[in-house]
């Protein structure tokens, strides 16, 4: 296959985005992490790559949905994707907590980032509704029938980034505070969590020939989390290297995270859609090093140890 070149990624309207590689996208993630762009150049993207989600069709993926695809992998596809659903949601409402602190650069990015979350929420009330055909006249109504599908590991981070987000209200200058959320959200659930739901399920659209209208979407989804990634290491960058101490907050988050990540008692079968638990496990463990490596983050030798045995469990947002 040939490959993408980045400007292709970069430049691609949502026509073309759905004839892109999800590698392509996900080296696109990492490109600038070493350099990190700034805010107001991350916003300056958003402006050029925006996307209208109500241009995408559903209607061959309904038919896949319908026709093509086994029980089994409408059963693992809507397991790992009911975790991104809510994810999109919770962080639309949650994310304007952690813009009320930061620079005013920072801010306007941030304002960006609150709309693509919206935008990513429509998407997924779109799948569900139209392809998946869960009931529901309203956005609540349809997040409320796929909530069945979500699995623990959505739980976990979700219900400590709540716990963080209500902290960070009644104190949102704290950087001790912002950067436990920061670590959270973007490090594990965007950087980890969420780029590895998409390299799972837009690989095997694109292996299956299946669901050209949600391969569009969420590939288009993913290219706006380099954004969001770059920006949230970025700020973990600057804020470790203005206070060297708030590593210790970095390490001590990713304890919990991952002491809540080897808690989960039932997996989910991804094997329908061609991966197996080794294959995740390898695919979370690569995402969470490459992107501490490319900011020049280190981890503490506990924290290390924990990460080699990180559970393949699977929620995004």
């Amino acid at each position: 296959m040939t490959r993408t070149r980045p400007h292709t990624v970069d430049a691609a309207d949502l026509s073309a985005i759905g004839g892109i590689d999800i590698d392509d996208v996900l080296a696109y993630v990492h490109r600038d992490l070493k350099k990190l762009p700034g805010y107001l150049d991350l916003y300056r993207r958003y402006l050029r790559q925006r996307w209208d989600v109500y241009e995408l069709d559903f209607t061959a993926d309904a038919a896949d949905w319908a026709e093509r695809m086994t029980q089994e992998e409408r059963d693992a596809f809507v397991s790992i994707s009911s975790g991104f659903h809510h994810g999109e949601r919770q962080v639309e409402v949650e994310l304007p907590v952690f813009m009320l602190g930061g620079g005013e650069e920072s801010k306007i990015f941030m304002s960006s980032q609150i709309e693509d979350e919206a935008r990513h929420t429509v998407f997924f009330d779109r799948f569900y509704r139209e392809v998946v055909g869960l009931p529901g006249d309203s956005i609540q109504d349809v997040l409320d029938a796929s909530f069945e599908h979500v699995s623990e590991t959505f739980i976990g981070p979700f219900g400590l980034l709540a716990y963080q987000a209500e902290e960070l209200r009644r104190d949102p200058e704290n950087p001790v505070l912002r950067v436990r959320y920061g670590t959270n959200y973007f490090l594990w659930i965007e950087g980890v969590l969420a780029l590895s739901v998409m390299k799972i399920t837009l690989s095997y659209c694109r292996n299956r020939g299946f669901l050209p209208g949600y391969y569009a979407g969420f590939t288009a989804t993913c290219r706006d989390e380099a954004r969001h990634v770059q920006g949230g290491m970025r700020f973990l960058r600057e804020s470790v290297d203005a206070d060297p101490r708030l590593l210790l907050e970095v390490h001590d988050t990713l304890r919990t995270i991952l002491s809540i990540n080897s808690a989960t008692s039932r997996r989910l079968a991804l094997e329908s859609l061609g991966w197996t638990p080794e294959e995740v496990r390898a695919l979370m463990i690569r995402q969470l090093r490459m992107k501490l490596s490319d900011v020049g983050i280190g981890l503490a030798p506990d924290v290390e140890a924990m990460v080699s045995r990180i559970e393949p469990e699977l929620a995004g947002g």
